[in-house]
């Protein structure tokens, strides 16, 4: 297929890190250190919520999605950007771009929905706890969990759709570890009008309407936890609420920064970390802050792993 005069290139060059022999070794063992580590422990989140009966509650139910997503996530990103590494640079085809372009726009958006879904069953839990069973119920989880796949699933292929129309001529080199749209667009010799469209409108329904949906969430858990007597119960409460916006926070700017701001005089090495903090370092900081803090969850891994503890 061609272009004008031009050739439609068949495949990209994903461009890795710093090429200096120090930093590129202690990359290689901090990405393989990270990678062993999400699996292993995302991988004993899901099985002891699987297994355990004081674990299947909402809460749980959804904390074992996200363990899901963030496994799925990591290991279609971490493999390959370990690949790259090792290689120095890496090619990628065409459709096995988009493939990734897909998958990693749906499982981002997934998790978006995911977060504010927590948001709401934390909001309910305390501000309603005595309608927290009834509210929480088996049905509406399903449905939330639902709508989180389907709703996150329709946004990547629609934008994977749109991006399937546009010809790249060349350059091919995608100076970054991994296939995102803004990156794409910027070598695309088509019109890209409505894909920068599509970009700003999910932008606003996933990024600032489920942000503002979170925010809200915890800012009435703060205001409920206010009028209680116990000072401990405000000291963990807000704990927990600062640790939970900590990750949201984080999540949201990085995801707005690459997908808002793409191609904005900021540097190609910066457009790299941030795009490692949200598919590296969130998943991380989930396995800390939402299951390591855990009472339940840490005295269920006890019981599955007594020599590790």
């Amino acid at each position: 297929m061609a272009a004008g005069n031009h050739t439609a290139v068949a495949e990209f060059v994903l461009e890795g890190f710093s090429e200096d022999l120090w930093l590129w070794g202690l990359l290689i063992a901090l990405f393989l250190l990270l990678y062993l580590t999400a699996l292993a422990g995302k991988s004993l989140i899901v099985t002891a919520i699987s297994l355990s009966p004081g674990l299947h509650a909402p809460m749980y139910f959804f904390l074992a999605k996200l363990a899901i997503l963030d496994i799925v996530c990591t290991s279609m990103i971490l493999p390959k950007l370990l690949e790259s590494l090792v290689v120095w640079v890496d090619i990628i085809s065409c459709g096995g771009c988009l493939a990734q372009l897909f998958f990693l726009t749906w499982f981002l958006g997934a998790e978006l929905l995911l977060l504010t879904a927590m948001a709401f069953d934390s909001y309910v839990a305390i501000c309603w706890p005595l309608c927290y069973s009834t509210i929480m119920s088996r049905p509406l989880c399903a449905l939330l969990a639902s709508a989180v796949w389907t709703v996150s699933v329709i946004n990547a292929s629609v934008h994977m759709g749109l991006m399937a129309q546009l010809t790249f001529c060349g350059p091919n080199h995608i100076w970054d570890f991994l296939c995102e749209i803004p990156m794409l667009l910027l070598l695309s010799c088509s019109p890209a009008a409505l894909n920068k469209v599509t970009i700003i409108i999910a932008a606003v329904c996933f990024g600032m309407v489920n942000f503002l949906l979170t925010l809200a969430s915890y800012s009435c858990i703060v205001a409920s936890v206010l009028h209680k007597r116990s000072a401990e119960g405000k000291r963990r409460a807000f704990s927990t609420c600062s640790s939970n916006l900590l990750v949201v926070t984080l999540y949201y700017s990085t995801i707005t920064y690459t997908y808002i701001l793409p191609g904005s005089g900021t540097s190609m090495e910066k457009s790299k970390v941030v795009a490692v903090l949200y598919t590296v370092v969130s998943p991380a900081l989930n396995l800390l802050i939402y299951t390591l803090r855990n009472k339940d969850v840490k005295a269920d891994f006890r019981k599955l792993a007594p020599s590790s503890w």
